[in-house]
């Protein structure tokens, strides 16, 4: 990437709102991200369809399907969209996990865990794979397996990519220290030049940091572009 095209991508994280679609999101209760983590996510979409860059959108983690709703509606028509999730209560943390995390998952497990409003915990809805694809046609967007693809079950199962595929954007929001880790590593070798990586819990969880940590220790073309919400890298070439 030249120093051009990054200091126009610099320039887009300076400001801006969120998208209509983004607020529709927002006030049916479909998204845990705040604002700010909903504008650096559409930020990094108009960078890619902005400077051309190819390859499909990825989440990690599409809990009630709001920030992967927001991506497919607003990417360009040549893209494909793949939503992974366990659709169901998030496995339990490792010993590489800190003491909020278990902490966190303690709740979760109990059965303590709050949803948005007065909706249940999304963990706790027991058809949340349907749900999703009922939230998607809410919006007009269909889970056709070919566009749109949502694939349900642990990451080290699911999360597979031919040798040829290109991912220009992904949305990582797993948590903890292992799935954090398996997605850089199961992305990182089809990984578009130019392309995005949010990280939505780099900042709340001990473990997904220090997943995320190692990986740039070994990955020099890697860079920050922003940490104040999600962290936000760009593979540089």
């Amino acid at each position: 990437m030249s120093r051009a095209v990054f200091q126009r991508v610099t320039r887009l994280f300076q400001g801006g709102g969120i998208s209509r679609i983004a607020r529709r999101v927002k006030e049916q209760k479909l998204t845990y991200l705040s604002s700010a983590k909903i504008r650096r996510l559409e930020q990094c979409l108009r960078s890619i369809e902005r400077e051309s860059v190819p390859g499909m959108i990825v989440e990690a983690g599409v809990a009630m399907g709001g920030s992967a709703i927001l991506l497919a509606a607003q990417m360009g028509e040549a893209r494909q969209f793949r939503g992974y999730d366990v659709f169901g209560c998030i496995p339990a943390p490792s010993e590489r996990d800190d003491e909020k995390s278990r902490q966190r998952f303690d709740v979760i497990q109990t059965g303590q865990a709050k949803g948005l409003g007065t909706q249940p915990y999304y963990g706790y809805v027991k058809n949340l794979y349907e749900q999703v694809q009922d939230n998607f046609a809410t919006f007009g967007l269909s889970v056709d397996g070919r566009r749109i693809s949502l694939f349900r079950g642990l990451f080290e199962e699911t999360m597979l990519f031919a040798p040829e595929s290109r991912v220009a954007l992904a949305h990582i929001d797993c948590d903890w220290h292992d799935p954090v880790q398996l997605c850089l590593e199961r992305l990182y070798p089809v990984w578009s030049a130019g392309g995005f990586w949010v990280i939505d819990d780099y900042n709340d969880y001990g473990g997904c940091r220090q997943a995320v940590d190692e990986f740039l220790k070994g990955h020099g073309n890697v860079r920050r572009i922003s940490d104040d919400t999600s962290l936000v890298l760009q593979r540089a070439q």
